[in-house]
């Protein structure tokens, strides 16, 4: 295990034998731990890591602002090869600015690639957690990641951000929903509030920063990110339920300022790189990261580029407008980005991280279809022609892993899902939530009728949870872990299902 908080430096002093360069003068310029949220780090390459902290003193004060005076403040990080800080690579002093939250994005360079790293931060004699973190390798080693997404706070405990920690993964991708929009009781689960959000709807930015807060005060989802390094992209709840390109779900006149409040709250709360500084109502999440000559991350983004949603996002039935070819969810040129980078990648395995699930879903029993207009089947031709052209492209292994559907799934992606006997190009994998619609359940008489309705999907799971997914050169396992409650701190966490992706093949052995 990793050094702890306590262990780092007790009551704020420093390790003997390891100093961290100077910064504030002692003399407690603060009250209280502005640690509060924890650190963070991500988007690894070979030789470079991110490092992030953000300082607030108040998680909860309701201007967002952290209870952080308006002024420039001086903190010292410090990146070691070892948990006590004794063996340090790297140091240097960073001034975290009001205008970005107090926030701090450390791009760190010249590193061994493959290699763990542990590293902290201090200001005015105030030491943060410890975090690990590490490089990405060279060669074609195995390793371990864990897919998680959706997390409303209102709706549960975060133990499986705990559980996720506990399994020390080498990367962590989270696909959307971190945090909630909603005011307090907005969107109640079937076993209720569990505890209440601060502030009110997320609308400006303070509210956003208000809410990313309170969020990573959580010690759980600290520990997720003390854990390993991440790779996030938002979904959509992270502005609005819904939204699409620039259109509001719920006619808000003034979105295009709520996108880019929420957009710039967003990136000064995630371990991103100055490549992801939002640009006005802009901000660019699709990007890639390889993992040595075994696996290359590629991921989209699924909201800012979308057409709005067919039907009015209602009409379930008979909606002849999902299948318009000109529709897109992707946009032609982040499609382009895409198609062509599988097409130059050379790695065995070739991971799309995306947001929605891309599967055919029809949760209608008998004639007709019951599809949700918000995830691809609203996007049904742009679609067809992602995965055929992943079939052309000659890609090693394409495996998409999604999120939103607050349900595990394991699908087969066929081009055409109306042929059950059409070729599968690509293998989903769908994470069940964090927390959102609070304590699971298996309703195995209706993941039957879906799984009859759609011979493409082989696992269905209601229960919160995560996937734990080890990369090699054979094959690719995915272990879908669940948790039977969330309601209440400290559930286990069991392996409920287990496939086997084999090198080469689309296709999923139980």
């Amino acid at each position: 295990m990793f050094l702890s908080a306590a262990a780092a430096g007790a009551g704020g002093l420093l390790l003997s034998g390891s100093a961290l360069p100077s910064g504030l003068p002692y003399g407690r310029v603060f009250r209280t731990d502005p640690f509060t949220l924890g650190v963070a780090s991500g988007d690894p390459t070979a030789d470079g890591i991110v490092l992030w902290t953000r300082l607030a003193l108040d998680p909860l004060a309701p201007d967002g602002s952290g209870a952080m005076p308006n002024r420039p403040v001086e903190v010292d990080w410090q990146l070691a090869r070892d948990e006590r800080f004794s063996d340090v690579v790297s140091s240097g002093t960073a001034t975290a600015r009001p205008e970005q939250a107090h926030s701090l994005h450390i791009e760190v360079n010249g590193l061994q690639p493959g290699r763990e790293y542990f590293y902290r931060f201090r200001t005015d004699g105030y030491i943060s957690p410890a975090g690990r973190t590490r490089t990405t390798p060279t060669g074609t080693s195995p390793f371990r990641f864990a897919i998680a997404a959706c997390a409303q706070w209102e709706h549960g405990y975060y133990t499986a951000y705990r559980r996720i920690a506990e399994q020390e993964p080498d990367l962590v991708v989270h696909l959307g929903d971190y945090i909630y929009e909603y005011g307090p009781k907005g969107y109640t689960a079937p076993s209720g509030v569990v505890r209440l959000h601060a502030g009110r709807k997320c609308q400006s930015l303070g509210d956003y920063r208000l809410r990313l807060a309170q969020y990573k005060s959580d010690p759980d989802l600290q520990a997720a990110h003390h854990a390993a390094p991440w790779l996030v992209v938002f979904d959509d709840h992270e502005v609005e339920n819904n939204w699409a390109g620039p259109v509001s779900s719920t006619g808000a006149a003034d979105f295009r300022r709520r996108q880019a409040a929420a957009f710039q709250a967003y990136y000064e709360n995630m371990p991103l790189r100055r490549s992801s500084l939002p640009n006005g109502g802009s901000i660019r999440i699709n990007r890639r990261i390889t993992w040595g000559d075994l696996a290359t991350f590629h991921l989209l983004d699924t909201r800012q580029f979308r057409d709005d949603q067919a039907c009015g996002d209602g009409d379930r039935n008979g909606c002849d407008e999902r299948l318009d070819t000109g529709r897109t969810i992707l946009g032609a040129d982040q499609r382009e980005w895409i198609l062509d980078g599988l097409a130059a990648s050379r790695t065995r395995w070739n991971f799309v991280g995306q947001q929605i699930i891309m599967a055919q879903r029809d949760v209608r029993t008998g004639p007709g279809m019951d599809l949700n207009m918000d995830s691809w089947d609203g996007y049904a031709a742009d679609r067809t022609r992602l995965l055929r052209g992943i079939a052309s492209s000659g890609v090693s292994n394409p495996v998409v892993l999604t999120g939103d559907a607050h349900m595990h799934h394991a699908n087969l992606l066929r081009p055409d899902f109306g042929d059950p006997a059409s070729p599968a190009v690509a293998v989903e994998l769908v994470t069940s939530s964090i927390s959102s619609d609070g304590d699971g359940y298996r309703d195995l008489a209706w993941v039957a009728e879906v799984e009859r309705e759609n011979p493409h999907i082989a696992y269905i799971d209601q229960r919160r949870g995560y996937i734990l997914c080890t990369a090699s050169q054979d094959e690719l396992r995915a272990d879908f872990r669940t948790l039977d409650y969330i309601t209440r701190r400290g559930a286990p966490a069991k392996t409920a299902a287990t496939f086997t992706i084999p090198s080469g093949h689309a296709q999923l052995n139980a």
